[in-house]
């Protein structure tokens, strides 16, 4: 099942945010690498984000951005993230964090069509 994206150039009209402001976001690590989805459209390559995770982040730091600095935010949710249970997926393209309370399913087929659901056991933490 795919995530729901959203556009860079919908999300900066959305919100009413400049392209600055949302790179300065992800330099001080208010806004994580991987939500930068790179696509190939008719257009040429444009930038995506999963819309829940991103429209939720952003709503909470312009919410915040007056009374913390950036860095500040940036350290909370730093924390936030170190206590969240995660996955790490180690593939040829490199690694991959998956948040264990932002997934659905994880389903494991072999290649012979035998599919293996293994949520509840990832979920549970257990081998």
């Amino acid at each position: 099942m795919e995530q729901e994206l959203i556009s860079k150039k919908d999300l900066l009209l959305r919100y009413g945010i400049s392209y600055g402001a949302l790179y300065r976001w992800k330099r001080k690590g208010l806004i994580p690498e991987d939500w930068f989805i790179k696509k190939t459209t008719v257009t040429g390559q444009e930038t995506f984000f999963p819309t829940k995770l991103i429209c939720e982040r952003v709503e909470l730091i312009k919410s915040q951005k007056d009374e913390l600095s950036l860095d500040e935010l940036a350290r909370n949710f730093s924390s936030e993230s170190q206590k969240r249970a995660f996955m790490i997926v180690d593939t040829v393209y490199g690694e991959k964090i998956f948040y264990l309370n932002e997934i659905k399913s994880v389903i494991i087929d072999g290649g012979e069509g035998k599919k293996l659901d293994i949520t509840e056991e990832i979920k549970n933490g257990r081998n």
